[in-house]
């Protein structure tokens, strides 16, 4: 465990990368470089069907404060979206984590999360407010537990209206092996979505996952490391109430050279 709470993007993270990170049903190629000065460029096409699309090119610049101990500053755009540029700045300590963002815009969209706690507890709320219509976009809370083999967290979404929960577990750390679930209500729509998975390394280099919601869709992947953070991955989807249905296939070549 690491020391300190996080950020409350780490909030119910693992959980949510076993569950979902890396499976998708289309044919995706990511490029990511870093310049001497430290940018990290990324360039993503993605084809649907037979179409390929570009999505813009996203740029990252991560700056180390020797001012405060923990502190990070870090500066983002999309090319050619001038007005998606923004500043972040983190701090983290052993008792808090801090993050609050502002775009470079006229009316900017101003975010900051705060978690207070330990890296055994950790407690924070995440928020959005839009300068130009002067209302609150975005108003969560999470509550976050862990020890050395379970972390458990709890989070409120969507001004209240969704609850989520979700749990994971390490079964053996030398095989990466780990079983995770998230259950999520809507009490708008009175909606439950139950989503059990599990992942297992078959080498140092290899990975599979599998995952399989209260709706009946199952999904697996297999990602292979064949270079240093160069990631291949084949994943499928199947929704077992409509078995008629052609099978969603996706593959991702990820290369950071």
């Amino acid at each position: 465990m690491g020391k300190g709470p996080g950020l409350y993007s780490d909030i119910g993270k693992k959980a949510r990368d076993l569950l979902y990170k890396d499976y998708q049903s289309d044919h995706k190629f990511t490029v990511t470089t870093y310049t001497s000065s430290g940018v990290a460029i990324t360039s993503t096409g993605i084809k649907k069907g037979d179409l390929w699309t570009q999505t813009p090119i996203f740029l990252r610049l991560l700056l180390l404060m020797n001012l405060l101990p923990g502190l990070k500053t870090i500066f983002s755009f999309k090319v050619p979206d001038q007005r998606s540029g923004k500043v972040e700045l983190q701090y983290q300590h052993e008792h808090a984590g801090i993050s609050t963002s502002l775009g470079f815009t006229a009316n900017p969209i101003v975010n900051f999360s705060g978690v207070v706690g330990s890296n055994f507890v950790a407690l924070g709320t995440d928020l959005s407010f839009d300068t130009a219509t002067g209302n609150f976009t975005k108003c969560n809370a999470g509550l976050s537990y862990t020890n050395s083999d379970l972390i458990a967290s709890l989070t409120v979404n969507d001004k209240g209206d969704t609850l989520s929960a979700s749990y994971y577990h390490t079964v053996s750390p030398l095989t990466s092996t780990a079983v995770g679930a998230e259950l999520t209500h809507s009490i708008s729509s009175n909606e439950n979505i139950l989503t059990i998975g599990t992942q297992h390394a078959l080498d140092p280099l290899t990975t599979v996952k599998a995952r399989l919601n209260n709706y009946g869709k199952v999904s697996a992947l297999i990602q292979h490391e064949w270079r240093p953070k160069s990631l291949f991955t084949i994943s499928g989807e199947v929704d077992t109430k409509a078995i008629e249905k052609s099978a969603k296939v996706g593959l991702a070549l990820a290369l950071k050279p």
